[in-house]
């Protein structure tokens, strides 16, 4: 006869404190993602799993919640039929079911994801990186899902850029030309500054919302820097990407304000009280700080701003 096991984990723990969070971390598996007329697409995924712990237990069932997210993610390799942000919240709403002493449970996942696209001079095919995020939160009044993506891109300073627009005007002057031609001169030939490699991040977080489409969200995220890089860049590509970044230099600040409007234009289906998250951070090339911006709102509050900035 075997020895039954005692459960420390239900114990009273010495000191009776609460913890928000408890569970495992750096969780990988494959992800099968299904899509409608094509070959799914096939995630290298790495998830956390967390629930709450009360102050009179001592510790989580962490084999229970192994086995819950093994579970949910096997079934989701094998039938092909979850979005992302689904299998996260699947996850959450059975792990909030098999632990009768936990109020909340969550599970977040990232993952690499490529997608294919042409370089925008050469018209060469290539691919891009992008870094889906994906995230659910169940209690017991609900599951709140939250999809995203972070995207790398590129950005120009506009203060570096107007000191180069007046040296540059400056010594034209000094050489006599016309005001006229210095101005479609100036107009037609961006002026230097200095650029930084951009990190764009956009998600949105919501409960009972249609389905949002993450390349849209990847869309607007990558258009809202000064330019979009890429992986293969012939000559014409690099001159492309140099000009166009140069032509559109924005700051920090001025990036998490186009995706507020990428995000109003494209995914105005949104419900008020869906959460959206704008972060934008950009590698200083001149500098040894980095720059960073965001902006977490409901839906219904960007509209309104957004559409009251366009009005005057």
């Amino acid at each position: 006869m075997s020895k039954q096991l005692p459960d420390v984990q239900a114990t009273a723990p010495d000191v009776t404190v609460g913890l928000n969070q408890v569970g495992v971390t750096g969780v990988e598996k494959l992800v099968k993602i299904a899509r409608t007329g094509k070959r799914p697409l096939v995630l290298t995924a790495e998830f956390e799993v967390f629930v709450d712990l009360p102050s009179w237990r001592k510790g989580a069932d962490m084999s229970r919640n192994m086995e819950v997210i093994d579970e949910i993610l096997e079934e989701a390799t094998r039938e092909e039929a979850y979005r992302v942000e689904d299998v996260c919240g699947d996850a959450a709403e059975r792990l909030l079911e098999r632990h009768d002493y936990t109020s909340k449970a969550e599970v977040s996942m990232e993952a690499e994801f490529m997608r294919r696209e042409q370089t925008p001079a050469s018209d060469r095919e290539t691919q891009h990186t992008v870094d889906i995020i994906a995230s659910a939160t169940a209690t017991e009044d609900g599951t709140r899902e939250e999809i995203g993506a972070h995207v790398v891109g590129m950005t120009v300073c506009p203060c570096s850029q107007g000191m180069s627009v007046a040296r540059a005007k400056q010594k034209l002057e000094d050489l006599d030309v016309p005001e006229e031609t210095i101005t479609e001169f100036l107009d037609a030939v961006p002026q230097p500054g200095h650029s930084q490699r951009g990190h764009a991040t956009v998600t949105v977080e919501a409960d009972g919302d249609p389905e949002v489409d993450l390349n849209e969200i990847i869309d607007i995220a990558r258009d809202s820097m000064s330019a979009k890089i890429y992986n293969l860049a012939k000559r014409p590509d690099e001159d492309h990407m140099t000009y166009e970044a140069h032509s559109d230099a924005k700051f920090v600040e001025d990036c998490v304000r186009a995706m507020a409007e990428g995000v109003v234009s494209e995914l105005d289906h949104l419900a008020d009280d869906a959460v959206i998250t704008m972060i934008q951070s950009n590698d200083e090339s001149i500098h040894q700080h980095n720059a960073h911006a965001e902006r977490v709102v409901e839906m219904k509050t960007l509209r309104e701003e957004v559409n009251g900035d366009l009005e005057h």
